[in-house]
């Protein structure tokens, strides 16, 4: 473990050499793959640990990070501060493993709220407008209103159970309690009513900025309510109903407000709101199908949605427009773009053979067991997934050619290899489901 932190370290001297950098960061996530985590169980020290569930995201990390890296090139073309960047991206890297490897909860709580820093100045430095101060300022206060509590519980649990470490805390807690443990990651994956900063966040953050966010960032939330769950006890457990209906509720209403989107950054930010409802239900249904349901959704929600903001912004790249008035007609000029457009965008709806539908098939069998009317609104929100996966398809690809674009540039290797890298796990992780039933 110690290892792999040291490498990350010693990389930051070479954030001026972009090509090496996003070589050694996808060979970390190669790196991670041979690692045998039930050995590593036993090399728990202070409060590094590594377990099942910290290394399939490890890996998701450093795979995102390689993909970010890679999509990142034209600001290392024009030179619009590469460097600082660079090291933007590696330090968040960082901190995102020591995060998932935490075994205590004040340094896991001191890792979450440190990811923000470097996400701030992804927005700040390198957004597209000046509302980016604004959406920057929605995501700090957002999360630290949810923080607060987490922190003064975790004084509380050190003064009652004399120990932070997962597997040493028994917990009985009250309403006000259980609040406290899980809002700050409710509002970080982030659930319905308090999802505001998400679409403000995508919109104004650069292609980097949006693919960690919708990768590993809104993941953050769902590993910290495993966590949590591991020591709460099963008497604290009625509380789950209201999150579970929120979850249930959100479905449907954002799949609504998705088909009421022009603006094409915007629709994919809130159906990660969608799905994230879906990773919301599984986890609280906690039953093994629906958490196993939860980890895989969110495996396969972070390369869909990372594929489809690379898309957005290879047409951003070309048109300088997001709005779905002007990037229509793309199948007349850009096939292989269309073509790569319409395998991210029936991934998003969860078609086989993707990680998406094994994790919403799961989650719907998981909450099930909780209640059978969850099937009706869980079809409903399927249908409206559909839906709006097909209209983002239908207008950016189909309709008559915008007369303001009149010269384009076709899909070069770069573009067509970063694309590729994310549909081929996607669809190629389902055959190898060992790795996910192993976790739980």
């Amino acid at each position: 473990m110690m290892s792999i932190i040291l490498f990350f370290i010693f990389m930051i001297p070479l954030v001026h050499q972009w090509w090496l950098i996003t070589l050694l960061t996808m060979l970390t996530a190669g790196f991670f793959l041979l690692y045998n985590p039930l050995v590593y169980q036993s090399y728990k020290v202070f409060f590094l640990g590594l377990d099942f569930l910290s290394w399939g995201l490890i890996i998701l990390t450093c795979w995102i990070g390689f993909l970010m890296f890679f999509s990142s090139y034209s600001n290392y073309l024009d030179n619009n501060n590469s460097t600082e960047l660079s090291l933007m991206m590696l330090l968040l890297l960082l901190v995102l493993i020591l995060f998932f490897l935490s075994n205590n909860l004040l340094m896991l709580f001191i890792f979450f709220e440190s990811s923000l820093i470097p996400t701030l100045f992804l927005i700040f430095g390198w957004g597209y407008q000046p509302e980016r101060l604004s959406a920057g300022y929605y995501l700090l206060f957002y999360t630290l209103f949810g923080s607060l509590p987490l922190l003064l519980m975790i004084f509380y649990l050190k003064d009652k159970s004399g120990s932070l470490i997962y597997w040493l805390i028994s917990l009985d807690c009250n309403l006000y309690m259980y609040l406290s443990l899980v809002l700050a990651f409710l509002f970080s994956m982030p659930m319905l009513f308090f999802h505001y900063w998400l679409p403000k966040a995508h919109v104004e953050a650069p292609i980097s900025g949006s693919m960690i966010l919708a990768g590993i960032l809104l993941k953050l939330g769902g590993y910290g309510l495993f966590r949590m769950f591991s020591f709460i006890s099963s008497t604290s457990f009625g509380y789950n109903f209201i999150f579970m209906s929120i979850g249930l509720y959100s479905c449907l209403l954002v799949g609504l407000v998705c088909l009421l989107q022009i603006d094409m950054k915007s629709l994919i930010a809130y159906s990660s709101v969608s799905h994230m409802g879906l990773v919301i239900c599984g986890i609280m249904s906690l039953n093994f199908y629906g958490i196993l349901g939860s980890y895989i959704l969110m495996v396969g929600h972070a390369l869909c949605s990372c594929s489809l903001f690379c898309l957005v912004n290879i047409s951003y790249e070309r048109t300088f427009s997001r709005s779905l008035y002007i990037n229509k007609g793309l199948i007349t000029i850009l096939p292989m773009f269309s073509l790569l457009m319409f395998l991210s965008s029936v991934n998003n709806m969860s078609s086989p053979p993707s990680l998406n539908l094994l994790g919403e098939i799961l989650i719907i069998v998981g909450c099930m067991s909780w209640s059978m009317y969850s099937l009706f609104f869980m079809s409903l929100g399927s249908f409206l997934s559909c839906a709006y996966s097909i209209y983002l398809y239908s207008a950016i690809c189909h309709g008559i050619l915008c007369r303001c674009i009149m010269s384009f540039s076709s899909l070069s290797f770069r573009e067509f290899f970063l694309l590729l890298m994310h549909l081929i796990p996607l669809n190629l992780l389902v055959i190898n489901l060992n790795m996910f039933i192993y976790l739980f």
